[in-house]
């Protein structure tokens, strides 16, 4: 997966963990997710740009300072709005909670809560993060790579991209004039609806389907 150009952070780089896969996750928005995570990883490789991975510098950066950081290795492509976005929930997590681990530790790590707090409660003061298809994308990501154990994780949403619309079509879960007529959040509880008691999480069934449509419907296997 894209993700996976990340620093294999210890256990005792949670925080920093945390922020990795959180603050890059706003910025990954119509661009390819793969040149995303290794401008990530650059720049947080590099000593003089790691700093924008720390909730509180980034909140407190000046904006020329943050935005030379973002831009080194186009993390940031947009150099006004994706530093908008990265400061503005740096800003966010700082004021009311001081920290990613600690915004986790008041929801009690329940997705539900969770979304109360970032998709209704804060929802103006996370730009793009609190989007229902990023949102459930990251909730994915920061439970998987973040290694963040979220009780109620069933109820995070398969992720409807061009990618999974293709792949609900090939495969019958919606047709080619749903595919146009219906929702994202209808498409969603379509697939959610076909994996009851089959004991597989909406979104677990997301990168399969995401490298199928991306191999044009291929299957390969490795040499062993």
């Amino acid at each position: 997966m894209p993700e996976d150009s990340n620093p294999n952070f210890p256990d005792e780089l949670n925080e920093d963990r945390l922020v990795y896969f959180t603050l890059p996750m706003s910025l990954n928005y119509q661009r390819d997710s793969y040149k995303l995570w290794q401008a990530a990883l650059s720049t947080y490789k590099d000593e003089k740009t790691k700093d924008i991975f720390s909730i509180k510098n980034s909140a407190r950066m000046s904006g020329e300072s943050l935005r030379k950081k973002l831009l080194k290795y186009k993390l940031a492509l947009q150099p006004n709005k994706h530093l908008s976005t990265w400061k503005a929930i740096s800003k966010t997590i700082n004021g009311n909670w001081g920290s990613l681990e600690y915004l986790f530790t008041s929801a009690d790590y329940d997705f539900l809560r969770l979304k109360e707090l970032v998709q209704n409660k804060h929802k103006k003061d996370f730009p793009y993060l609190s989007g229902p298809k990023i949102f459930n994308y990251w909730c994915f990501i920061i439970s998987t790579y973040g290694k963040v154990k979220l009780a109620n994780r069933q109820y995070i949403s398969i992720v409807p991209d061009t990618h999974i619309i293709k792949c609900s079509i090939k495969l019958g879960v919606i047709t080619n004039s749903e595919a146009l007529r219906l929702s994202r959040e209808e498409i969603s509880n379509k697939w959610r609806a076909l994996l009851k008691n089959s004991n597989i999480d909406p979104i677990d069934m997301h990168p399969p389907l995401w490298f199928w449509s991306r191999n044009n419907f291929q299957f390969k296997l490795n040499n062993l």
